[in-house]
């Protein structure tokens, strides 16, 4: 077994794999009875096949009060790391009411609500949380922490009866997480794992659940199997805007904030949570990058059971715009996700971008509903999208996908003879 990192890793640091009923048979048939896990979300994106866009939540004011006190009750735990797509949903949609933030920090209120915390949100110092925490009005827990600080918050939300949404990786520690996971089941409490990045402004691929374009990409793969059987899936992922050294010093490195996403993708759209074999490359082209030990630029394979091959190529090197590129090719034909825009152009080498695109603006909607999708969790509505099975296999995998380029070998996840040496080290 490849073991995850450990959480003493402090310095480094991008949904979900498929249920066990997919994952067991790559070939298995997606009847009704299997209902996809990307069909089963209940979202306000209009239905495929039909007109019409979702509303657009950035044309519309932020409130100067919290919804007059209606809606379901929340309180943030860590402003500074907020991702500015989580923010504008909490303060903007109707249905929750923003009451309480936890922060420490006044540089970090400012950064995240400006000059001035809206009216009706009281501001807590991280030892008062037990206030919110019992407020009989509060429903829910939004924790932006850093993995080494979100375990306790989440434990401790989910023992004082809340639901919580994690707005990353509970813990970079394999048995850390799993118990985060337990405590809820414990609790009879929901636990979103949100997989929003913990860089400052840039949410990541877990809103790829709610997408549009990936829904109906899964419902030809999975569901209508209309490419076949599945021979090859390569991603590309750049990540723009850049995040600043100090946010990458707390992220858990390439392999934790965005290759982990890709990852999950590719699980679900196989139906297989783990690889037979992996193999990584990588290297820093930014100087800086290199200094913290991590890299801007990875690239890797790997062979699953079905015999699908599959290729990651990710840089954390910031280019002109974000790029997110998917392609499945089948034994019957080959799909393929392309760049969003709302000009419609692709561009070839031009120096500057004509449609500058930030991964918070391509994922906007899909941002939306996984934030609406936790709120239904608060209510008993549907259960939270990732189980505590699919988020530890996931990080199964980035582990050996780390452990392979540290080790500048190919990693063997079915082999007993992993080596347990090549979990994630102590960078300096």
């Amino acid at each position: 077994m490849v073991p995850s990192p450990p959480s003493y890793h402090k310095l480094l640091v991008p949904h979900h794999p498929i249920p066990a009923a997919h994952r067991d048979d790559p070939m298995s048939s997606t009847s009704a009875s299997h209902a996809s896990p990307l069909a089963t979300f209940h979202t306000s994106i209009a239905p495929l096949g039909q007109s019409g866009p979702a509303p657009d939540a950035s044309n519309s004011p932020t409130p100067s009060s919290c919804h007059g006190g209606s809606g379901v009750g929340l309180v943030l735990f860590g402003a500074g790391l907020v991702s500015k797509a989580l923010l504008q949903s909490l303060l903007q949609e109707a249905s929750c009411c923003l009451l309480y933030v936890v922060e420490d920090q006044p540089e970090e209120l400012e950064r995240a609500f400006g000059a001035e915390v809206p009216a009706g949100i009281k501001v807590l110092q991280q030892q008062d949380a037990a206030i919110a925490l019992s407020d009989p009005r509060v429903s829910g827990a939004i924790i932006c922490s850093p993995p080494d600080e979100a375990p306790e918050m989440v434990r401790d939300a989910l023992r004082a009866g809340k639901g919580v949404f994690c707005q990353g990786l509970p813990s970079l520690d394999r048995q850390t997480a799993e118990t985060c996971f337990d405590e809820a089941d414990r609790c009879g409490r929901p636990l979103v794992c949100g997989f929003y990045k913990w860089f400052h402004l840039i949410p990541c691929f877990l809103g790829r659940h709610f997408d549009p374009a990936l829904q109906l990409l899964y419902k030809k793969v999975r569901d209508s199997r209309a490419l076949g059987r599945i021979h090859r899936i390569s991603t590309i992922s750049s990540l723009y805007p850049a995040a600043s050294l100090s946010q990458l010093k707390a992220s858990g490195g390439i392999f934790y904030n965005a290759a982990v996403h890709d990852i999950d993708i590719i699980s679900l759209l196989l139906g297989e949570s783990v690889p037979d074999i992996i193999f990584s490359l990588g290297h820093a082209f930014c100087a800086d990058m290199g200094c913290l030990g991590d890299m801007d630029t990875v690239a890797i394979s790997m062979k699953f059971p079905s015999g699908a091959i599959v290729t990651l190529d990710i840089s954390q090197h910031c280019t002109r715009s974000c790029d997110q590129r998917l392609e499945v090719h089948g034994s019957q034909g080959t799909l393929r996700v392309d760049n969003q825009n709302p000009l419609g152009i692709t561009e070839h080498g031009t120096s500057v971008s004509i449609c500058p695109q930030t991964q918070a603006e391509r994922y906007r909607d899909a941002y939306r509903e996984l934030f609406r999708h936790f709120l239904r969790t608060l209510k008993g509505q549907e259960p939270p999208v990732v189980t505590k099975e699919q988020f530890l296999s996931t990080i199964q995998v980035a582990a050996a996908a780390e452990q392979s380029w540290r080790s500048r070998s190919a990693v063997d996840l079915h082999s007993s003879a992993t080596d347990a040496a090549g979990a994630k080290a102590e960078l300096v």
